[in-house]
């Protein structure tokens, strides 16, 4: 007989999963046991297994969740009405505005994702691989003269800019949306002005 789905199944799974990134990032992902994570959803540990039938199927299902949503929410963006300077602050701006209580998945990211075999590590790289695509492009339309003529410089640039946004969200983890959007717009200036544009 096939198991009919709970109708709390869907909010069942984004508790787990919110647990599952807050113990994988507070104790790392090696410490972190299916029953601590069961424990901290207020499930049993039988329950959880109704879920995932491991650890690595959790930790696989976190960060599949939050990048493919950061990607979809990165890369739909409709800005083709905008000027191309305007593209670059829109997108930076909404770069910092996803990170927003994301702190564990981030951390999940940058410290556990090797954990997993490699396939799935390449299916979570196709997704920051997008992103940086995207921006790239931006940056290309916002700086032609230069960067159409050079990739190298083009991708040197674009992870230079992601590294900018990581320190932010790493540093101001509580920045509030005006102070989002000002870094935002401090990133554009130094992309494409240097700091006398600033």
């Amino acid at each position: 007989m096939v198991r009919t789905i709970a109708k709390d199944h869907d909010h069942k799974r984004a508790q787990i999963l919110g647990a599952a990134a807050r113990l994988f990032a507070e104790e790392g992902y090696d410490r972190a046991s299916m029953t601590r994570i069961a424990q901290a959803c207020g499930i049993s540990k039988a329950n959880i297994y109704h879920y995932y039938d491991g650890k690595e199927a959790l930790l696989f299902d976190v960060l599949d969740s939050y990048l493919s949503r950061l990607s979809a929410r990165i890369c739909g963006m409709d800005l083709r009405a905008l000027a191309p300077r305007e593209r670059l602050q829109q997108i930076l701006t909404e770069v910092l505005l996803a990170y927003e209580g994301a702190d564990h998945e981030h951390k999940v990211q940058l410290n556990a994702m090797s954990a997993l075999p490699d396939g799935q590590q390449e299916q979570l790289r196709a997704y920051q691989r997008d992103m940086v695509h995207c921006l790239m492009g931006v940056i290309r339309d916002a700086a032609p003269e230069r960067m159409q003529k050079d990739r190298q410089t083009l991708r040197s640039v674009t992870m230079s800019v992601f590294g900018m946004l990581n320190w932010h969200y790493m540093w101001n983890p509580g920045a509030d949306i005006p102070a989002r959007k000002d870094y935002a717009r401090i990133v554009t200036a130094l992309t494409l002005d240097g700091v006398a544009g600033l």
